[in-house]
């Protein structure tokens, strides 16, 4: 340990120069690799790590089709269905197609249309007819399409003022084939242990999954710039449109992120100088704190850029953390500096920076593991980007605390000491204060903390998980305001699928003789059919869907068309699509007749293709043995209820309508949404729990006493839990960011405790006497705690400029557990240390 001293000394103190330039060397080297830093903000990134719900999602998007599309409301004041108006929604539509990203746009123009005038099955043989065809009747077309339970609050809002078009992406087969590879080896993973080969192929495709993914975001990224520059175009014509849809809201977050990493950077850089200005005066403080925690900075953007890790909107925050987290060390050394030549004015350069290493180097050490602990504590969380965010984190105080220790001693030697500065009446009088409530009123500042213990469990108690998505973002954001014009005028937000098997029965007796009676052709009419010729052509196929599916019949079409009904029937669901649906729009060809399991097989083999592809693949099985309903669920409902919608939907389907659990299957991204937001408990309760155990071990080992620990740990643990039951009381849902706060407060605000009692047992062992040390200590590591504090909690109070509200409770929240904190480590410890005396009993004069 001498021998590290004494070369840390030639190093940094005697060839400062040198080591400055080989720090800056090193520091250039990760720049270089600054261009390759990347954010991301795809829905995968915030979804479950092997979430089962998830592959089982990607196997019904690949057959049903995926909700990975773009929705452009276009809203008029008049006549939406006047001739410019339509001419715009093609031009409109036209332009969105031509964009090489884009594989169909789906609007008002191009589906099809039976009943405007009515069709019949012979008739859309020849000819589907749509919007823009001749013979199609206008007014007819806009009651059909507002009244059209396919198209209404679809594609058309009740009022005909609203239309939507819907856009969808060229998907990435390559991306495609490679999740459902990784998939099936993490199911692999899930039941059994992998091979060392399975594993290193896992390996593989997750470096390969991460870099498709980026170039398939950066490409919807360009092609959402370019949609909104078509769009720009189109609103000078008088028409309001608003874009929305999943890869828009990921598209905006990545915005958020780039914008808050530029504005919590520059924002932050330019609010600590001008507060560490007004701290410490000297420039000389601003410019070695600022230098090292730049460079801190720098290393760590670098390194994410040479292991191409990104940087997901839970992780955007760490610029700004690295930046408090560094200056907070620094405070520290440059408070103990000034102190060291107040009291030494005639000492040199060089042993005013050595004493301050020396005295500052262990407490700073362990408030560094301290916090890397509690960053490590969101491993264990099930949540990819708080599990990066925990590991960024823990890199970064390392990175933090090298630099604080290298830089800024080594900056120092390279000025003169000067002036001692004479230390601030307000700071010590704040400090002062807090001493003095400890020792006139000890009982009223326990009772104090006894009752905000009391009421952090009643606000602990409210804690939930529950919130809209729609809540994150401001009212002025496009996603918010999206949002709201599609769950209004179209029929809801997010999606919902639920997935209705066969009854395993039906395949059981599928290879027994089955005698399926069908009624006579007479059913339908001569004139729809055209009698033997179709009987012939008919009775030539052996198999039909009508008679080999389990779905696919007058019967179970019934129970198909209840289930609809109920899910149609919740407060909380907007438009449901399902072969219901599907069968009630196509009975008009039927002039609205009970339709039979015979007329079902004739209109399945007669309808063109296209027909079938809008009207039947998206909610049932080529092989008729599944159906799908597809939910839109009101995301601005004030009463959603993720959790509790999803019970209700399958305690009916399975108590009340009699299903097999096993044959009902909920998905979509409400499900997946759903799934972190009820992981967020656990992860809570995780983070927190081991960061309190290993702190716990960590001051026992440290203390050699599990009293002195057991104290240390109070003021930090009230801390969090004060911080927790105000989010509880004031009604703020747990989400993926706010998660993190209890586990950092402790790591953070521990920091404080571990210099207050390093300096306590220095002050006490000078006359044993508890409220002298107290005094004392105040008077002087308290400075540091209080700049600290502050520092910190102002460095947080820059987040509440972000888009992203999970980012503004995030810093407003953290702040005040900082202030709590410290006003905690400055009253309650110190009163705690006095009342139990953990280092022993007082000296007493004679």
């Amino acid at each position: 340990m001498h021998t590290l001293v004494i070369l840390y000394e030639r190093v940094f103190l005697h060839r400062a120069r040198f080591a400055l330039v080989g720090i800056f060397l090193i520091v250039g080297f990760f720049a270089a690799f600054a261009d390759d830093f990347r954010l991301e903000a795809s829905a995968d990134s915030l979804l479950l790590e092997n979430d089962r719900d998830l592959r089982y999602y990607r196997g019904i998007t690949a057959r049903y089709g995926s909700d990975d599309y773009l929705i452009v409301t276009y809203t008029v004041d008049g006549d939406l269905f006047s001739s410019a108006s339509l001419a715009n929604i093609q031009s409109l539509r036209d332009e969105l197609a031509a964009l090489d990203g884009i594989a169909s746009v789906t609007s008002i123009l191009d589906v099809p249309l039976i009943d405007s005038p009515r069709m019949s099955l012979k008739e859309l043989q020849v000819e589907v007819p749509n919007l823009l065809s001749p013979r199609t009747d206008r007014a007819l077309a806009r009651i059909e399409l507002t009244e059209s339970p396919l198209y209404k609050q679809r594609l058309m809002s009740l009022d005909g003022q609203t239309t939507a078009l819907l856009a969808r992406f060229r998907p990435d087969v390559e991306y495609q084939a490679l999740l459902r590879q990784r998939d099936v080896l993490r199911e692999q993973g899930l039941t059994g242990e992998l091979s060392s080969a399975d594993a290193a192929r896992t390996a593989q495709l997750n470096l390969k999954i991460m870099e498709l993914r980026s170039r398939v975001s950066a490409r919807q990224q360009a092609e959402i710039v370019r949609v909104r520059e078509i769009l720009d175009r189109y609103r000078e014509h008088g028409a309001e449109l608003l874009l929305g849809g999943l890869p828009m809201i990921v598209a905006d977050m990545l915005e958020f992120i780039k914008r808050d990493v530029r504005v919590f950077g520059a924002g932050m850089l330019i609010f600590l100088v001008g507060l560490m200005l007004t701290i410490f005066v000297r420039l000389r403080w601003v410019i070695l704190s600022m230098l090292s925690c730049f460079m801190s900075i720098v290393v760590m953007v670098g390194y994410l850029g040479l292991v191409a890790w990104p940087v997901t909107v839970v992780s955007a925050n760490f610029v700004a953390l690295l930046l408090i987290f560094g200056l907070s060390i620094t405070v520290h050394l440059i408070v103990r500096y000034r102190e060291l030549h107040t009291q030494n004015p005639e000492a040199d350069q060089g042993w005013l920076v050595l004493s301050t290493v020396r005295d500052k180097f262990l407490p700073c050490l362990l408030t560094a593991v301290t916090t890397m602990i509690a960053f490590a504590s969101l491993i264990v969380s099930d949540i990819r980007p708080v599990i990066d965010f925990g590991w960024m984190m823990v890199i970064g105080m390392a990175v933090v605390l090298i630099m604080a220790f290298t830089i800024f001693p080594a900056g120092l030697m390279l000025l003169s000491p000067g002036r001692p500065q004479a230390r601030r009446v307000a700071t010590g009088a704040i400090t002062g204060a807090l001493a003095s409530c400890v020792v006139r009123w000890p009982r009223s500042v326990m009772f104090v903390y006894l009752a905000v213990a009391a009421a952090s469990a009643v606000g602990m108690a409210a804690l939930n998980v529950e919130n809209r998505f729609i809540d994150n973002f401001r009212e002025t954001t496009e996603i918010y305001r999206g949002m709201v014009k599609i769950d209004q005028e179209l029929g809801g937000t997010t999606p919902l699928d639920i997935i209705i098997d066969a009854d395993p029965a039906f395949f059981a007796a599928a290879g027994e003789p089955e005698d399926t009676p069908f009624p006579d052709t007479d059913e339908f009419g001569d004139d729809e059919f055209g009698d033997d010729e179709f009987a012939d052509e008919f009775a030539a196929d052996e198999g039909d869907l009508g008679s080999t599916s389990y779905w696919y019949n007058a019967f179970q079409l019934k129970t198909v068309r209840r289930v609809h009904d109920y899910l149609d029937s919740l407060p909380e669901t907007g438009k449901v699509l399902s072969m219901a649906t599907t069968i009630e729009t196509l009975q008009t060809i039927n002039d609205d007749a009970e339709v039979s399991t015979f007329w079902l097989s004739i209109l399945y083999k007669r309808l063109p293709a296209d027909i079938k592809a809008e009207l039947f693949d998206p909610y049932m099985s080529a092989d008729g043995n599944q159906m799908r309903f597809s939910i839109r669920v009101f995301e601005s409902d004030p009463n959603l209820r993720r959790q509790e919608l999803l019970q209700t939907i399958r305690e009916h389907l399975v108590t009340g309508m009699g299903f097999a659990p096993e044959r009902v299957h909920l998905t979509g991204m409400l499900v997946l949404y759903n799934n972190v937001l009820q992981s967020l408990y656990q992860s809570q309760i995780m983070t927190l729990g081991s960061v309190l155990l290993v702190i716990l071990v960590m001051f026992i080992g440290l203390y050699r006493s599990f009293v002195l620990a057991l104290i240390a740990l109070v003021p930090n643990v009230l801390a969090a839990f004060a911080v927790l039951g105000l989010m509880g009381l004031a009604s703020i849902p747990l989400d993926i960011m706010t998660i993190t706060i209890a586990a950092i407060v402790v790591g953070i605000g521990v920091d404080n405790t571990i210099h207050y009692l390093h300096r306590f047992r220095i002050e006490f062992e000078n006359d044993r006497n508890y409220i002298g040390a107290m005094q004392r200590s105040h008077g002087s590591i308290g400075r540091a705690m209080y700049y600290t504090s502050i520092i910190i909690t102002a460095g947080f109070s820059i987040l509440v400029l972000s888009n992203f509200r999970p980012t503004i409770y995030f810093g407003v929240l953290t702040g005040f557990a900082m202030l709590f904190a410290m006003v905690a480590n400055l009253t309650l410890l110190p009163l705690l240390l006095i009342w139990i005396k953990p280092h022993g009993e007082e000296y007493t004069r004679a």
